[in-house]
């Protein structure tokens, strides 16, 4: 088992309570050393994109990487389009095969978001792909998308008849969380999560994960959060990888050393999010 779908591996994590990273792999370097990371701790993985990478390299050369490097490996792994507010940028991804997609309309009305989701829950079927949704903006801006302020409450009804009625696999819940790092500890709305899992049985996505406590990614995950995004804190990894190693050996010029350093850091970080989320051995 290597490329899989994403109700391959989150209904998995959903009847079981336990959580999926999904990753924001912004190169080569950083969709590696997750993959090398979920072989070595035999956990499911979740390799998500942002819309401002994939105009950086393109969904087909993503698309031809992720599936180089993921057909090695013998857990399962699946390539997801995160916030996309873009129809265009979705269908393209889909069309050359990606395996899933966030369509983000939270900026839009709710009968706009509803319809444009709608649409792109059939796109998706017919290659087989699956559809995240997102009624309320998550709070923080995430590689150019979003807002600092999270959008604005709907009763909890509203946010029901969009999962049910969309045909959407999962979605990300209004809940307090926040994409980037976090100032002071959130206020989570346990409640609300708990509440939508009851009301649709829907596998739940939990979005600005890096920076919450352990505890805190535990419940939610035991109440249905089955996909864990994180992002900020893998870039941190990067970032600090190659600073490190730099400062380290200030005057040697072997790239391929500096790369193995930088993975190495990020094969490091992924299996510890393995293990709080209660996916390492799963696979």
């Amino acid at each position: 088992m290597s490329i899989v779908s994403l109700p391959e591996i989150m209904g998995p994590a959903f009847e079981q309570r336990y959580g999926v990273a999904a990753f924001n792999a912004v190169d080569d370097i950083t969709m590696e050393g997750v993959i090398r990371a979920a072989e070595l701790s035999r956990s499911p993985l979740i390799i998500q994109i942002s819309v401002k990478t994939v105009k950086f390299w393109g969904a087909e050369v993503i698309k031809d990487t992720f599936t180089n490097m993921a057909k090695r490996v013998a857990v399962p792994v699946t390539l997801h389009l995160d916030h996309c507010p873009d129809p265009e940028v979705a269908k393209t991804c889909l069309e050359v095969g990606w395996n899933s997609v966030l369509f983000d309309g939270s900026g839009l009305s709710y009968d706009e978001n509803f319809q444009k989701t709608l649409e792109m829950v059939k796109l998706a079927q017919q290659s087989g792909a699956s559809v995240e949704g997102e009624l309320v903006t998550v709070g923080g801006v995430e590689d150019g998308v979003g807002s600092e302020e999270e959008g604005e409450l709907l009763p909890i009804e509203k946010e029901i008849e969009f999962i049910q009625e969309t045909g959407i696999y999962c979605y990300a819940p209004p809940i307090g969380t926040a994409h980037g790092f976090y100032k002071a500890a959130p206020s989570i709305r346990y409640d609300r999560m708990e509440e939508l899992v009851t009301a649709t049985q829907m596998p739940m996505v939990l979005h600005g994960g890096s920076g919450l406590t352990n505890d805190v990614f535990q419940r939610l995950i035991a109440l249905g959060a089955a996909k864990v995004n994180i992002s900020t804190d893998l870039k941190k990894t990067y970032a600090d990888g190659f600073r490190t190693y730099l400062e380290a050996y200030p005057t040697k010029y072997d790239p391929l050393k500096l790369i193995t350093a930088v993975r190495d850091d990020v094969v490091k970080m992924a299996q510890a999010y393995f293990k709080i989320f209660g996916s390492e051995g799963k696979a």
